[in-house]
């Protein structure tokens, strides 16, 4: 079913895929279809400053262990060596466990960090305050307007109207 607020992060998601994809596939753009699943492990494992976290990190509750770090022998995977089955398992069971707070925490930086983008953007914005009898113009909506515009050159604003009461 349609959600119309959804919508929005798809974009904003298909948009990043598409410039990971571009950064990826560089010379043959051919198989762009091959190297999506490069671009979406590079987006996963990439620390996101909104949340303070990876997406990779949100899921799964550890942080993705790269190629590189099995290939070059990481002290994160020579510990993970060393530990045995049921030490393995009950490391991953108290990772699990804390991983609902893990995801409040990001929620909770998302938040902040919404708020700090909201308060920035607030500063910015002009208050207006209208009296009865000013003139004002009002945006030329397209669905709205019953004449199409005739050119890159038409105004984008219907009017004058005067405000007859607040």
């Amino acid at each position: 079913m349609y959600n119309a607020p959804s919508k929005w992060l798809s974009e904003a998601f298909n948009k990043t895929l598409c410039n990971l994809l571009r950064k990826v596939v560089a010379k043959s753009k051919r198989d762009w279809h091959e190297r999506i699943g490069e671009a979406l492990w590079a987006y996963r494992t990439t620390y996101k400053t909104p949340t303070q976290a990876t997406p990779y990190a949100l899921v799964y509750g550890v942080e993705a262990v790269l190629p590189l770090e099995v290939q070059i022998q990481s002290l994160r995977v020579a510990i993970q060596e060393e530990i045995t089955s049921d030490d393995n398992d009950k490391l991953r069971l108290e990772e699990l466990e804390a991983l609902d707070e893990k995801r409040l925490q990001a929620q909770q930086k998302l938040q902040c960090y919404q708020a700090r983008l909201s308060r920035a953007f607030n500063k910015k914005v002009r208050p207006r305050s209208f009296q009865a009898g000013d003139l004002v113009l009002a945006v030329r909506r397209p669905i709205i307007t019953s004449h199409k515009p005739k050119g890159k050159f038409t105004s984008k604003w219907d009017g004058p109207y005067v405000v007859q009461e607040l």
